[in-house]
């Protein structure tokens, strides 16, 4: 049974870069063995991530988010089965949203900046595959 969790949380160093870096690293170790896939965004300290595959690695994954300390505030936006991936090709895909046109945020928000808290998970899943659509990923490992 295939699932994606989409949530989003704030950064406890103030930009998110170095808590970027090291999720981004240990993800590409530990997801492939996991049949994880996935894409996080982060912006002005905040993280927006969806993770996809089996359920059980997806909730173990989600568990462990919760207790990592460069995280707070974590909160799901969604949990849905699927029948399928929409983020297949990346052990785990990055969005750098300072290189980002703001267009595309503004599109999904009130504010041209990233505030998944302010919007529902369907909205969340609805960015998250512009920017995949739009080739706004860099780091596609």
């Amino acid at each position: 049974m295939l699932v994606r969790l989409i949530y989003a949380s704030r950064a406890i160093d103030s930009q998110g870069v170095d808590s970027t870096e090291a999720i981004l690293a240990q993800s590409r170790r530990h997801n492939p063995a996991c049949g994880i896939t996935g894409i996080l965004c982060h912006g002005g300290g905040i993280f927006l991530q969806a993770l996809e595959g089996g359920r059980m690695a997806v909730n173990e994954l989600y568990g462990h988010i919760l207790r990592d300390t460069r995280h707070k505030d974590v909160v799901l936006l969604s949990y849905d089965e699927i029948s399928e991936r929409s983020f297949g090709s990346w052990t785990m895909g990055l969005v750098n949203l300072a290189k980002l046109n703001t267009s595309i945020l503004l599109k999904y928000s009130e504010k041209p900046e990233l505030d998944p808290y302010s919007v529902s998970g369907d909205v969340s899943l609805a960015l998250l595959q512009e920017l995949m659509a739009t080739a706004s990923i860099v780091g596609r490992a």
